[in-house]
């Protein structure tokens, strides 16, 4: 939900740089991310992703841009959502990761966007997760498919339903 992470990454500072397309980035050897994804896909898993962002987007947000195609190629479903999309929404106040609807991991990260101390909390609170879980639905179903998504074109508003006579 972030416009930019840990900018201290060295590939996010090699890319600012110009180096792009470096066979690492595709390399389940150097993103074990990559093989994760594949082996669960493999299984049957489902493994989702939505990305909160602002538009005009950061050149962070277009590093991310840029390596999400590896993370598709592998099988995990990448959508991104205008923040703009998102205002009727209750959102979480962290990022987190949600698991079969059964558990949250939240992360923590510091206003310059690096990782804050205690950057992980689980929880299995049913309260939470159901609100994490309806929040998750609520952004894929208004987010746009990483292969429809143009990072030089932002996205009209979604379409509102209609408000309920008075």
């Amino acid at each position: 939900m972030r416009d930019g992470y840990m900018r201290s990454d060295p590939r996010f500072i090699a890319w600012q740089k110009g180096v792009r397309n470096d066979p690492a980035d595709s390399d389940p050897e150097h993103r074990p991310w990559l093989r994760l994804v594949a082996d669960l896909v493999a299984q049957g898993i489902e493994v989702r992703r939505a990305r909160i962002v602002s538009e005009p987007v950061s050149d962070y947000v277009r590093f991310e841009h840029h390596l999400t195609g590896p993370n598709v190629a592998a099988g995990e479903q990448v959508r991104w959502l205008p923040r703009r999309r998102a205002s009727g929404l209750a959102l979480p106040g962290n990022d987190l990761w949600l698991f079969d609807d059964s558990s949250v991991v939240f992360h923590h990260f510091a206003g310059d966007g690096e990782l804050a101390p205690g950057d992980e909390e689980f929880t299995d609170n049913p309260a939470t997760v159901d609100l994490c879980a309806k929040a998750f639905d609520a952004v894929w179903s208004l987010a746009i498919p990483h292969a429809d998504y143009r990072l030089d074109c932002p996205q009209p508003p979604a379409p509102q339903p209609p408000s309920p006579p008075a």
